[in-house]
């Protein structure tokens, strides 16, 4: 189990490199923030339609009912 464990951190440490500043983290959350205002007009139409869709194939796959 130890092995395991040293194996798992040792592997995640180049990782770390990957992290960019605080800087790069802003602009990139802004960048977020924007997309996510400009696409909630079409979330808001298709969420209620995606679960529906999704409900239907997993109620179809369970073979719970039948429509």
């Amino acid at each position: 189990m130890l092995h395991l464990f040293f194996a798992v951190a040792f592997s995640a440490v180049p990782l770390t490199l990957y992290v960019p500043p605080l800087r790069s983290l802003n602009l990139f959350v802004e960048t977020m923030e924007d997309l996510l205002r400009e696409s909630s007009v079409h979330t808001t139409r298709l969420y209620p339609r995606l679960r529906y869709a999704c409900s239907r194939i997993i109620n179809c796959m369970l073979c719970n009912t039948t429509r």
